[in-house]
This record gives C-alpha cells, sequence and structure tokens, in this order.
C-alpha cells in the first residue's frame, strides 16, 4: 500500500509527541537512590559524585560540569554536605531548577556543636521519606505526562520504607541504651531515630582531624567503660581508632558507611544504606553485656 507524502506528512503533524522526561542529576548515592526510584523505568538519574568520593571534599571535574548543564533537575542535599556544588549550581540554565532537600519544610533537622545543620539527614527514614514526595512533585511538574508514574512510584517507595523502619526498630531495639563512639558525629539522625545512645565522635567536624584535646576525651569515655563499642567509618583514616581504645574493653566494631561511597548506585542503595547501618550496630553491640541502667 502506498500513500502519498502530503499524507505522510499530515499524520507526522498529528500523531502526538511523547514527552521527553527530565534529565535529573543528583550529588551522590544516596538521593540518586530516592531520586532512582521515584523515576523508575522511565530514566535514570545521574550521581555527580564517583564511587568512593567523599561529597564533603567534592571538587568539580569537567564531566560533572557538562552532566550538570544537561540537567533540568537537580536533586542535592544542599551546600551543608558539597559545598563546592553550590557556586556550580548558580550556572545552571534559566529552565533548570536545584533543590536542596536539606532546606525544605518538614521532616527533622539537627545541629552539630556550634550550631551548625547536621547534613547527614538522609540518615532518618522520616526525612527519606518526605524528600521522595518532594521528588515526585518536581518531576510531575516538569514532566505532567508522567505525573501519576512518579506519583505512584513514589508512594511505593514510601510503603517500602516505611516496611522497612518497622523491621529495623525491631531489630535495634535491644541495643537501645548501650553506648558507643562513631568515627564523626554524623550518625544523629538514624540515632535519634531509633533511640540509639552515641555518646561521643572522635573527629567533630566533616573535614577537620581531630585534635589532642579531642582524643584524650573519647579516650577517657572509653576506658572509663561509658562505651560498649567504637566504630570506624568507610574512607576514614583508622589510625585513630586503635588510639581511643587501647588497654579499654571496648568492642572494635565493622566500618560504617554513613555517605554509602562503597555502595552500588541505584534504587537499591538506600535501604541497603540503612540495613547495613542497622547491622554494624547490633553485631557489635548486641555481643557486649547489657549496660543499661
Amino acid at each position: 500500500m502506498r500513500f502519498s507524502m502530503s499524507f505522510l506528512i499530515a499524520m507526522a503533524i498529528a500523531a502526538p509527541v511523547a514527552a521527553e522526561v527530565p534529565r535529573v542529576v543528583t550529588d551522590f548515592g544516596p538521593t540518586q537512590s530516592l531520586a532512582a526510584q521515584v523515576m523508575g523505568n522511565l530514566g535514570a538519574p545521574v550521581m555527580l559524585l564517583a564511587l568512593g568520593a567523599d561529597p564533603h571534599d567534592f571538587q568539580m571535574k569537567p564531566s560533572q560540569a557538562q552532566a550538570l548543564a544537561g540537567a533540568d533537575l537537580v536533586f542535592w542535599v544542599g551546600p551543608e554536605l558539597t559545598p563546592a556544588l553550590e557556586h556550580a549550581l548558580a550556572a545552571l540554565g534559566e529552565n533548570a531548577r536545584a533543590v536542596a532537600l536539606l532546606h525544605l519544610g518538614g521532616g527533622t533537622r539537627r545541629s552539630l556543636e556550634g550550631g551548625a545543620i547536621d547534613p547527614h539527614a538522609w540518615l532518618d527514614p522520616a526525612n527519606a521519606e518526605a524528600w521522595l514526595a518532594t521528588i515526585a512533585t518536581e518531576l510531575a511538574r516538569q514532566d505532567p505526562e508522567h505525573a501519576a508514574t512518579y506519583t505512584a512510584n513514589a508512594a511505593a517507595a514510601q510503603a517500602a520504607l516505611q516496611a522497612l523502619d518497622a523491621e529495623l526498630a525491631a531489630r535495634l531495639a535491644p541495643v537501645q541504651g548501650r553506648p558507643f563512639v562513631v568515627f564523626h558525629d554524623a550518625l544523629g539522625y538514624f540515632a535519634d531515630h531509633y533511640g540509639l545512645q552515641v555518646v561521643g565522635a572522635i573527629e567533630l567536624g566533616d573535614a577537620a582531624a581531630p585534635g589532642a584535646a579531642q582524643l584524650a576525651h573519647i579516650r577517657g569515655v572509653v576506658a572509663e567503660g561509658g562505651a560498649i563499642c567504637v566504630f570506624p567509618e568507610a574512607g576514614r583514616d583508622p589510625k585513630f581508632i586503635a588510639t581511643v581504645t587501647a588497654g579499654s574493653s571496648a568492642r572494635i566494631g565493622a566500618a560504617q558507611d554513613i555517605e554509602a561511597i562503597t555502595l552500588p548506585p541505584g534504587p537499591g542503595l538506600y535501604p541497603d544504606l540503612l540495613r547495613a547501618l542497622a547491622g554494624t550496630l547490633t553485631d557489635c553491640l548486641s555481643a557486649a553485656p547489657d549496660q543499661r541502667p
């Protein structure tokens, strides 16, 4: 069967044009995972940080700048986590939008020593649940044709997260009140959410190595039996762990991957991160006698 050229042109004009899915860029693994859950089969969000990179020390490379330049939507925690990204986002195209998830209303925010906002808010599942809804709303605003899909995907992800939250709460309940020390002050959201007792951090900041006074303080806490376990952290120098635990009965736990720098990106990263954190805590704290008052 043959068709005239005019007929083919008319059909091409009349045919509906499929909406283009927004090009999404995220800062690091946890936000990429949440965005991937909402996008589902419609697209794959780009993650700026390379696997193993520390978000606090992020420095833009040409390939990352190129990915950012092509973005329609950028989801990031905020300048508190990746300060170097703030300047780059100012150069986004006029139709692009950057969403700093830490600065949204709702959810929980905690302060670090000195009053700065603790940027590690993804470690509270309640925050992640709120972020899923925000990601769906932002995607639907730019891509209304697929709004129902984004909304449904976010709802499914929230339901799965609620089930995981209940699972982890039950798993962690037996170790509530058992004191422990972390490598740097980043586990607060997770500890607050599940009622865990962090009694100190070797590093108080995200960039500065601990001074002699801080090491002496933590060593004193550990030596006096104030910490059952001391946890190293992925990507951090473990030499200080030996310093603060020397001569004590404290156990050294498995390294905690707070920022998911060792986990493969994708929709499963965020639940895997929470499960892994719960596992490191229960494995070490459950092996010690119950020292709750």
